[in-house]
């Protein structure tokens, strides 16, 4: 722990194939080591083949340290993982589909005596038309923060206007707004209403020369021939993205965000 007074809670982009989860095995630890990091949360719904989580992936990640694993519109695509979306707690679906889909879109851990609540949201431009984020996202933070002031969302969406209204609608309210999804690392990283730490997005857990973690060549082809060419994870160096965000404990105030990229040799 940072000291007494604050947190530091390490999140991480989309993970993406294996590539992704070899620079988890390979970096993760080193990682919370050089942040100090208490609390570690990682979006992981790409890491089966770049489409979905396995339940044994799950498992894996648990293993590696990681506290919460959120995810995103992709989460549904491995049916082996439907039932631990309703078992484990820790696995994370978006808090906004139908209440009648597998899993939760919320939940509270408890980390050094402390209670950390992670909320996990999808957007819906150029998305799924599911409920509304802002709604359904307000409404559970307000039920959160009835028990600790210590609240991250990973907002996964595809637009950055509906990321940074996000950012500024729970700014105030929550420690930290992450945007997750475009496996594109962004360098926006702020801190909102003198409260919320926020970056439109984490960026990538997977291969470093890719297009958005997927195959180069076949993404080239895909639009130079605009054929339904299926994308295929790129086995390259891997790197892991995101941030570390320091959070007093307190208030659930962000106190700095500062932004990481981490190649691994193979």
């Amino acid at each position: 722990m940072a000291d007494q007074r604050t947190i530091v809670a390490l999140l991480l982009g989309d993970v993406v194939g294996q590539p992704g989860s070899r620079a988890l095995f390979l970096g993760l630890h080193s990682l919370v080591k050089e942040w100090r990091a208490d609390v570690v949360i990682v979006n992981g719904e790409n890491a089966a083949n770049g489409f979905g989580l396995s339940r044994e992936q799950t498992q894996q990640f648990f293993s590696l340290g990681i506290d919460v694993i959120t995810s995103g519109n992709h989460i549904w695509q491995q049916e082996d993982l439907r039932e631990v979306l309703d078992s484990e707690k820790r696995l994370l679906r978006p808090a906004n589909y139908p209440p009648q889909a597998p899993g939760h879109g919320s939940v509270i851990i408890e980390k050094k005596g402390l209670k950390i609540a992670v909320l996990n949201l999808q957007g819906r431009q150029s998305m799924p038309n599911i409920d509304c984020p802002f709604r359904v996202g307000l409404d559970i933070v307000e039920r959160l923060s009835k028990q600790t002031p210590i609240i991250v969302v990973d907002f996964h969406a595809e637009a950055t206007e509906e990321k940074e209204a996000m950012g500024i609608y729970l700014g105030g309210k929550v420690s930290a707004v992450v945007g997750t999804h475009t496996h594109v690392q962004t360098a926006d990283e702020k801190i909102i209403a003198s409260h919320t730490a926020y970056i439109t997005d984490l960026g990538l857990c997977g291969p470093s020369q890719s297009i958005i973690g997927s195959d180069i060549d076949l993404s080239i082809r895909r639009q130079l021939t605009q054929m339904p060419i299926r994308s295929q994870v790129a086995d390259t160096p891997p790197l892991l993205q995101g941030v570390a965000v320091t959070i007093e404990v307190s208030s659930g105030k962000a106190l700095s965000i500062e932004r990481f990229s981490k190649e691994y040799a193979i």
